[in-house]
């Protein structure tokens, strides 16, 4: 039995992780990306923090929305799933292994803000333009 519990806990983890990752990665090059366009028309460095704050805010909320969308989509198979199975063998600890959404969201949404700092931040503290847009870059 705690094999399973480990299982279980592993695969808890693998969904906020996976979530976690492609948040990062995504707010990451979202953002500088975002942040290159806007400096390479403008070179007011408190315009660039601007437009990479409202981003960052819109992409976490668009990927908490996202993953939660997706994990609850793939919760809903796992249930129809697991009560088919049911019908067959009994399962003790069906619920446990489900996704979380939430989970997913939240981290998913939280690795994105943590991604899309790092450029916010490169941009808000170097004040020469072309250094700012070659860091970004």
């Amino acid at each position: 039995e705690g094999e399973g519990k480990s299982v279980d806990n592993s695969q808890q983890r693998g969904q906020w992780l996976r979530a976690s990752v492609l948040g990062a990665n995504d707010g990451l090059v979202t953002i500088a990306s975002l942040m290159i366009g806007v400096g390479a028309v403008q070179s007011n460095a408190k315009t660039m923090v601007v437009t990479g704050l409202a981003a960052l805010v819109a992409g976490a909320c668009s990927m908490a929305i996202g993953e939660f969308v997706s994990v609850y989509a793939q919760r809903d198979v796992e249930v129809c799933t697991i009560k088919i199975r049911a019908k067959n063998v009994l399962n003790p600890n069906k619920d446990e292994s489900l996704p979380k959404p939430f989970l997913a969201a939240i981290a998913s949404s939280l690795a994105f803000s943590v991604g899309g700092v790092v450029p916010l931040l490169s941009a808000a503290f170097i004040t020469n333009y072309t250094i700012r847009v070659v860091v970004l870059s």
